[in-house]
């Protein structure tokens, strides 16, 4: 396949539900080859800087849009008719996007992973939008919004004094993996349980009559028996 063929980042769509990532994506491109005069008022690029440029814009539009603005060859333009087009999309992503991020809460999700994905892609496009999010708005949602049963391990997380929201993940990351592992181990082996002898260490005395054979081989084998009857799988973390 032909380098041309290949894509840098996703098409415009004809909806113009994607502009405001792709012109981000367009902007970073075509600065990055020293092309960024070619989409700015009062420059002079060179003629094969503004070809190379439109080149770029036209070949990550649909076929669609390509068709619209086949006549087109100054890349200013062209940009210029697609900002006039396809800007208010701002407007449609802003509301949505502020609701989400009122809404969002760290106790709602089944994971720290999930709710940092979560997070960021709702920042992702507050940023597009024009917004400011800083790492103390993401610091302050995420300790607001611990479950109320979790209002001390809220305080001694805040008692740290995160200076940064990706610093403050990783805490919590690093937490549930552990805690994930004390309740893989507690699930294994139930408060009180002996832990299984080793293979070389198996060996009953010949001399033990058959009912205290029995005995010794289903002491601490089931989690299901004594205290243990009434186990339940762990909840959420938060």
């Amino acid at each position: 396949m032909s380098k041309i063929n290949n894509l840098e980042f996703a098409t415009l769509n004809l909806s113009g539900d994607n502009y405001l990532q792709w012109a981000l994506d367009a902007k970073i491109l075509l600065r990055s080859k020293n092309l960024g005069d070619t989409i700015t008022e009062g420059t002079e690029p060179s003629v094969k800087d503004k070809y190379m440029a439109i080149v770029i814009i036209r070949h990550h539009l649909v076929e669609g849009l390509k068709d619209q603005y086949l006549t087109i060859e100054d890349p200013l333009e062209l940009w210029t008719e697609l900002k006039t087009r396809y800007d208010h999309q701002k407007t449609v992503i802003l509301p949505k996007a502020l609701y989400d991020w009122r809404n969002l809460r760290i106790q709602d999700y089944k994971s720290v992973e999930e709710y940092n994905s979560v997070m960021f892609k709702i920042v992702s496009k507050l940023k597009l939008c024009g917004e400011t999010i800083t790492d103390a708005d993401m610091l302050e949602k995420t300790f607001s919004t611990f479950h109320t049963s979790n209002m001390l391990l809220q305080q001694q997380y805040r008692e740290k004094g995160f200076s940064t929201y990706a610093a403050l993940i990783s805490c919590l990351l690093l937490a549930e993996q552990n805690n994930e592992l004390l309740m893989m181990n507690s699930e294994l082996r139930p408060p009180g349980a002996k832990a299984l002898p080793e293979a070389h260490a198996a060996i009953e005395p010949k001399d033990e009559t058959p009912r205290e054979s029995y005995r010794g081989r289903m002491r601490g084998r089931g989690r299901w028996q004594g205290s243990n009857r009434g186990f339940q799988p762990r909840g959420r973390g938060f």
